[in-house]
This record gives C-alpha cells, structure tokens and sequence, in this order.
C-alpha cells in the first residue's frame, strides 16, 4: 500500500442492488449511434435479445445534480469507497454472459465490492475497486460483470508525460476506422447517463485534466469492438469478454479497431493513431 494512502478494505463487502426494465428504446438508439441500420432491424424482431455488453444502458446512476462534483460524476462516497484521488477512469472489465436477456425483461442487479488495492504506478499513487456485478433477468442469472475503477493523481504541471503503452506487432484480420468526434461522445455519455466531463467539455477536458482532446469512453471502445466482432462473424456467441484500457484516446484523431481469430476465441484490440494499442480485449466464443 502507498505510504499515507487510506485504508479502504472495510468497504470490501459491501453490497447494493438496483432494478431495472431491459427496454428496447435504448438499444435502438446505441445501435443508431454505432450507424447500424441492420442491427437496428435486428433488434426490433419479436425474439430479439440484448447484445452483449448492451447492459451498460441499463442501471444508470440517479444522483442529484446538487451532489455532483466538479468533474461531473457523484461525490465521493457511498457505495464506493471515498477515493481522494481525482482522476478515474474505467480500466476494465471481465464478464461471464450466462444466458440471453430478453427486451422487456425484469432485470435485478447485486453489486458486490470485491477488492480495494492502492498501489503505485507511471503517474503516481493508484487505487484500484473492482466491484462484481451480478445481473438477473426475469430471476435466471444473466452475467456477472467484474469492473476495475482506477483512481489516480492529477498530473503535475511540468512534469512528463507518462510512457505509452508498448506497441505491440499484430496482424489484424478485420479493421475499421472510427472517427471519434464530439457528437458520437456525446451521444454516448448521453445514452449511459455519464456526466463525466472529459467526454464532452473540451475546456474542462484539456485546461483542468490536461488531456490534449475530449477522452474516448472505455466502454464505448469496448462496445465498438462487439460491433466489429459482430458486424465480421454475426453468428458468433460471445461468452466470456474481458478487457483492459491501456492508453487513452482521444478525439483528435482517427483510430481503428482491430480483430484476429485465435481459435475459439477473437482477440480484439483498439489502436490509436501512433500504432500503439490503446485497450486489449479478449472474447470467447460458444
């Protein structure tokens, strides 16, 4: 543990759950964000299921605009451990999609904090909370999400910038190009009920945080690389996805998502202008 860092283990434990309705309309307008005409037919058959990873729209956060902080999320405290530390981000996940969920399905979810780690990295003091999120719908267990939340230290004025991830040789099988500007971000932030303002306050994103552009949502890149996965082998099932956020992006440049078959399984990965791997995904397939 970091010399001075508070001790937040007595949150390991603590649990919540939430309910909520698996309704068509936002998976409608996620595919119209993602330019999927098709999907978007797919998705209004009588039979059709939530694609994986879809969840995210569900179970948004109801805090009251007057506990928001300055950075646009909740202040700290609550459920999750008061972290000091002012930047966060969503570092990744591991999931376990057990069955299909149905629209209009009544969905219940335990959220569970597993693990509370401080540590130290590149840019200084971490702290890492991995909660498990456990879902059921219409009372049959549906996934569990494991969700890694790093908080970490504003960076110094002056100070170097920290290294990049590794470049890492790949031969990408299938690949696009996603052009991240501020209304695709935008819509995103909106679907999920993100006020995160890095996403969308250029000012904020780049006087107060620093960041050179507004910051690519980890989950949306993790959304994108299901499409891809999904737009290349559409009769894939997904049934284990796990991935890590390894370099930011942002939208001042194009980047490409990537994929390679290995087997049974389909690495995935995001890849920034520079060549460098920006998140790196792994889905199992059934």
């Amino acid at each position: 543990m970091n010399e001075g860092a508070a001790d937040y283990r007595t949150w390991i434990g603590r649990s919540e759950t939430d309910e909520d309705v698996a309704l068509r309309a936002p998976a409608l307008r996620l595919a119209a964000t993602l330019d999927r005409a098709d999907l978007i037919a797919k998705l209004q058959a009588r039979d059709a299921t939530l694609p994986p990873c879809w969840h995210w729209l569900y179970f948004l956060p109801r805090a009251l605009q007057s506990t928001l902080g300055a950075d646009g999320h909740p202040v700290r405290g609550g459920f999750l451990p008061p972290v000091a530390l002012p930047r966060r981000m969503w570092a990744g996940s591991r999931l376990e999609l057990r069955a299909p969920i149905a629209f209009g399905a009544v969905l219940a979810r335990t959220s569970t904090i597993a693990s509370v780690e401080n540590k130290s990295g590149r840019s200084g003091a971490l702290t890492i909370v991995t909660v498990r999120h456990e879902i059921r719908a219409d009372g049959r267990p549906a996934l569990v999400d494991e969700h890694d939340i790093v908080y970490r230290e504003a960076p110094q004025r002056g100070a170097p910038a920290p290294a990049q991830s590794e470049e890492v040789p790949r031969r990408a099988q299938f690949r696009r190009t996603v052009v991240p500007d501020p209304v695709l971000l935008f819509r995103y932030s909106a679907l999920t009920f993100n006020g995160h303002r890095i996403h969308y306050d250029r000012g904020y994103a780049t006087e107060v945080e620093g960041y050179p552009g507004l910051v690519v949502h980890g989950p949306l890149q993790a959304t994108l690389l299901l499409d891809l996965l999904d737009r290349e082998l559409p009769a894939a099932r997904v049934q284990r996805f796990a991935f890590r956020a390894l370099a930011p992006l942002f939208d001042t440049a194009p980047f490409d998502v990537c994929g390679a078959p290995e087997g049974d399984r389909v690495r995935l990965w995001t890849q920034g202008p520079d060549g460098r791997i920006a998140m790196d995904a792994t889905a199992e397939l059934d």
